[in-house]
């Protein structure tokens, strides 16, 4: 991981809507090259703070950067450009599309031609399409997803269709990738593939993942840094191996049993 300046920094972020605070003077940092996690129960505010990064939220106060840029009043898709990619707690593919078209999509933010080689299919438009087609190529070997390339989303299993939400993401060469309870439905298989897809992501791909997901032992496994949310408000941050013997942490979330930190 990178020492220095962090790629994301959250300052003071609060979220109202209307007479309820989805999240209040929250701050937290991802350093770059980390796999970063945010933990806590239903509604502490955990997709909340996704959408306020991604730019589908405006934070009512505080600030958020990515590499020192200020994200406010900066719209989702141009977050995209500057590198910032997500996938969604409810699988939100095109569904009528196939695997290999879903995956294209996400390769949108990367598209330099202009309207006019976009209609006619010259010459840049079509070199550039060959480049965009190869590496969407390339996340499906990765994802093996290859027999599902041509297959219309809507009818993959629900284990297949989180690969592909992964891939539309990865889609876009983020440089910061924002994941939203990607294991949440899997079975066990499913669930070790899936982690085993991130690990990779981050240490060959040199991918930084921000990570939301219930599963504890999962979070301990593949975290290097460990941001725990309470009613909206951070209550603890640090390594997973102290938040795991955190008393705070144990008493809001888990109770006295900490079973639920140890791997798998």
């Amino acid at each position: 991981m990178n020492g220095s300046s962090p790629l994301l920094e959250v300052r003071d972020v609060t979220l109202n809507f209307k007479n309820v605070s989805a999240l209040s003077r929250v701050s937290c940092t991802v350093a770059k090259g980390s796999i970063t996690s945010l933990i806590g129960p239903n509604g502490a505010g955990k997709t909340s703070m996704l959408n306020c990064i991604s730019g589908r939220y405006t934070p009512t106060k505080g600030s958020i950067s990515m590499r020192g840029q200020e994200l406010g009043g900066v719209p989702a898709h141009r977050r995209t450009k500057l590198g910032l990619a997500r996938t969604f707690q409810n699988i939100a593919l095109f569904r009528g599309l196939s695997v290999l078209d879903n995956l294209m999509v996400g390769r949108h933010s990367r598209l330099s031609y202009g309207l006019l080689s976009s209609i006619f299919y010259l010459g840049k438009a079509r070199a550039e399409e060959d480049r965009h087609r190869l590496r969407v190529e390339e996340i499906i070997d990765f994802l093996n997803l290859s027999p599902y390339r041509h297959q219309t989303a809507g009818h993959l299993p629900y284990g297949v269709q989180k690969k592909v939400e992964l891939g539309r993401a990865l889609a876009a060469e983020p440089e910061l990738l924002l994941l939203d309870e990607p294991m949440a439905g899997m079975n066990l298989e499913e669930t070790e593939d899936m982690a085993r897809f991130i690990l990779d992501i981050n240490e060959e791909w040199g991918v930084t993942v921000f990570l939301v997901e219930h599963d504890m032992g999962v979070v301990m496994d593949l975290s290097h840094h460990v941001i725990v949310l309470d009613f909206g408000r951070v209550l603890a941050t640090g390594t997973p191996e102290a938040i795991q013997s955190n008393p705070k942490v144990i008493s809001a979330y888990l109770g006295d049993d900490d079973s639920l930190f140890k791997g798998r």
